[in-house]
């Protein structure tokens, strides 16, 4: 299973966080977040290993500034966390395409998941985007804390794999295993394991890995 930690930009957390080897590492450029990212040390990102994708999150954002920000930090993933339709996932890969032929930037797209979320809107997006992220619908777009009904992933039919988001912490982590989704390829890890806003604990971080690695 994939890891994820999000939310980072202290450089000094980025360095210890990338010496546990998570497979996603994200950078908040929405700047209405606590975690939004501000000014990041570009040399320190570019020498992090190769097996970390930097992975931008972006809510509602034009596509040229998505792009922009995704060649200059040298981002490996994309994480729409707004309301972007189809149409804006295939114009960004389209363009994406051009600016970066040589690249492969995986595209996630977010969805916020309630009590009463139609899984069926997400057919359209399934020839845009390279996965899905679950994660609990709140008005901030994420880093709520807060989890949604597991079991409303039940209704999940298609076979586009997905994180999952939204209040994962060391007190529930295990029972992510017992899911047993087919479709489930990652965590998603924030609040829960903060100092404070953008501060990642890392030692708490340590012991999540060693669980999900387990």
């Amino acid at each position: 299973m994939r890891i994820k930690v999000c939310g980072m930009r202290n450089s000094g957390n980025i360095v210890d966080l990338a010496n546990l080897n998570p497979d996603y590492l994200g950078l908040i450029f929405y700047q209405y977040s606590k975690r939004y990212v501000g000014n990041l040390d570009k040399v320190l990102l570019n020498s992090l290993p190769q097996s970390i994708k930097l992975t931008g999150v972006f809510v509602d954002e034009e596509i040229e500034e998505v792009i922009e920000m995704a060649l200059e930090y040298n981002l490996n993933a994309l994480q729409l966390h707004g309301s972007e339709s189809v149409a804006y996932c295939q114009q960004l890969k389209n363009d994406l395409s051009i600016k970066a032929p040589s690249k492969k930037i995986d595209l996630l797209k977010a969805f916020g998941i309630s009590s009463t979320f139609n899984f069926g809107v997400l057919k359209p997006y399934n020839d845009v985007v390279d996965y899905f992220l679950f994660d609990t619908k709140t008005e901030g777009h994420g880093g709520s804390g807060l989890i949604f009904d597991w079991r409303k992933l039940e209704d999940y039919k298609e076979e586009k794999p997905f994180f999952l988001s939204g209040g994962l912490s060391l007190e529930n982590i295990q029972e992510v295993h017992e899911l047993a989704l087919e479709h489930l390829y990652g965590v998603d890890l924030n609040s829960k394991f903060e100092i404070e806003p953008g501060l990642k604990d890392i030692e708490s971080l340590q012991s999540a890995f060693d669980i999900i690695r387990k």
